[in-house]
């Protein structure tokens, strides 16, 4: 379940562990949301557990300067959207030498608690850091998990996403507008797929049906590991709509395997501007996926300081400045006390939208 790569990657894929498929969702009526956290959290974290014993992420030094060896963790599988996020990251920081030696490592499960809870163990390993962002704030909410932000050290928020909502590029859907109308008046009548429970994907279309005065609990969502995975149900019929991160999809978008409805996005993407925003659409959804890091717990305030140093070095350089550009990426840089205040507000936010949904 753990596994480590010293080499860049593609970007790609929801922030999530890989979830199993449930068959036919019109037969079985979907996935339950909540039953589906617990059951997700609880088996990942076993296998977790037991391969975590084979590797040993290295201890960091008292002294010394923490750039000549960092291991960035994804809390999501190989091809999902923490690690195409770490691995830019690494990229960035090598092309650079701001870190001469980074390796990423992948520890996939539940909406990146399985990795938070690993990380919450790593008391003082200054030179291991935590990929974060808005799926981790669903998946503590979603997962009750034991740990949370108050058990890491917060170091800088960096960049954010939008999602889009796709259908297959012969569904008889256009535009945002004809789905809502369409769920309106039947609004058990289609299956929604997208990342884990509790991501920006699964919130994204909780959002839409708030907007649309549909009842929640007639939300059949199926989770999936990646954009890739999600496009295939499109294009098999298991699934309706997809919401997923633009980046994931947008070389299918312009090679006309699946059509775009909406993008969750303040103005419509540079380059496509051919999609419409949900907002322009009458349904103006607010959530965005926002990444960032975070440090062990009980590192020091020099360990911080220096940290956010190499990682706001790190987002001034070109090639991440270039990574940006490539992910459709918007550059969101906060830390200190900010950070904190926002994740605060996150998380109330995230937390009353999935009160609303009974999850």
């Amino acid at each position: 379940m753990m596994q480590s790569s010293g080499s860049a990657g593609p970007p790609g894929g929801p922030d999530s562990g890989t979830a199993p498929d449930s068959g036919d969702p019109h037969r079985s009526g979907g996935v339950s949301r909540r039953l589906f956290g617990k059951v997700a959290y609880g088996v990942i974290a076993v296998a977790a557990i037991g391969t975590a014993t084979g590797y040993s992420i290295r201890s960091a030094s008292a002294t010394g300067d923490l750039s000549s060896n960092l291991t960035l963790i994804a809390p999501a599988g190989a091809g999902g959207g923490w690690d195409g996020f770490a691995r830019e990251t690494q990229q960035a920081m090598r092309v650079t030498r701001i870190a001469n030696n980074a390796q990423v490592v992948n520890i996939p499960g539940a909406g990146g608690t399985i990795g938070l809870g690993k990380f919450s163990t790593m008391d003082g390993q200054a030179d291991t850091l935590l990929a974060t962002g808005t799926a981790m704030v669903g998946g503590i909410a979603l997962n009750d998990s034991p740990v949370g932000f108050d058990n890491t050290t917060l170091l800088a928020r960096v960049a954010e996403d939008y999602d889009v909502l796709i259908a297959a590029a012969d569904s008889p859907y256009n535009t945002l507008g004809d789905v809502m109308s369409a769920w309106q008046e039947d609004p058990e009548g289609f299956v929604w797929t997208g990342g884990s429970a509790g991501s920006v994907d699964h919130l994204t279309i909780a959002q839409l049906a708030l907007l649309g005065d549909i009842p929640p609990s007639s939300i059949t969502y199926i989770p999936k590991s990646g954009g890739g995975e999600a496009i295939q149900t499109l294009l098999s019929g298991t699934t309706d709509f997809a919401s997923t991160g633009f980046n994931e999809v947008s070389d299918q978008i312009e090679a006309g395997r699946v059509k775009a409805l909406g993008v969750a996005s303040p103005e419509r993407l540079a380059g496509f501007e051919n999609i419409p925003t949900m907002s322009e659409q009458g349904f103006e959804v607010t959530l965005t996926n926002w990444r960032g890091w975070l440090g062990a717990p009980g590192i020091t305030e020099d360990e911080t300081a220096q940290l956010v140093d190499i990682l706001e070095a790190t987002r001034n350089s070109a090639e991440w400045q270039g990574a940006l550009e490539r992910n459709k990426w918007t550059d969101v840089w906060l830390t200190g006390q900010e950070f904190a205040d926002f994740i605060a507000e996150d998380t109330r936010r995230i937390e009353d939208l999935l009160k609303e949904l009974g999850l």
